[in-house]
């Protein structure tokens, strides 16, 4: 007589978290202000203003946007204030820094917004690998949520998971 073969993970109550399946195929823009300073270096307003108006902002309709400065110049908080009005009718979210902070900042509104009571009271697996850019700040904002709540976290694979955190309630 031939046994059957019996999928113990799907048959176990582990839930599994993949933060791949939150992340969004949104395009991902940088604006560097430093394409708009003398000598990569010095802001001068009136020549700033002028090229800001210039530029095609619509290209940026439907996407995320950081805004930098790549270069080392003392940039007052007012030009990337400036740059933002610019891209605010355009983009549907802007940050600051690298296109990874933008991400991190994304991530952070998406975890608010998910309803973690599904995870109450079980062993949790949260994925680890992804074939999508996932920062690193959204696993620990993740740990954060569920540790109030889950049974156990590990990190990784139903198969070869690394242990978090163990609820002893």
């Amino acid at each position: 007589m031939k046994e059957s073969i019996v999928n113990r993970v799907a048959q176990s109550p582990l839930v599994v978290i993949d933060l791949e399946d939150y992340y969004d195929n949104i395009p991902r823009f940088q604006v560097d202000m430093a394409e708009w300073l003398e000598d990569g270096l010095i802001l001068r307003e009136q020549s700033f203003r002028e090229a800001l108006k210039q530029k095609e902002w619509s290209i940026f309709q439907n996407s995320y946007v950081a805004i930098c400065c790549s270069s080392d110049a003392i940039v007052p908080a007012w030009a990337s204030m400036l740059v933002a009005s610019y891209l605010a009718p355009f983009a549907l979210k802007i940050g600051y820094g690298n296109v990874e902070a933008l991400d991190s900042s994304i991530f952070q509104t998406i975890l608010e917004n998910i309803d973690y009571s599904q995870y109450s009271g079980k062993p949790v697996i949260v994925k680890g690998c992804a074939n999508k850019p996932i920062p690193k700040t959204a696993f620990v904002q993740l740990i954060e949520k569920l540790r109030p709540i889950a049974k156990s976290v590990m990190f990784g694979e139903a198969c070869s998971s690394v242990p978090l955190f163990k609820n002893n309630k």
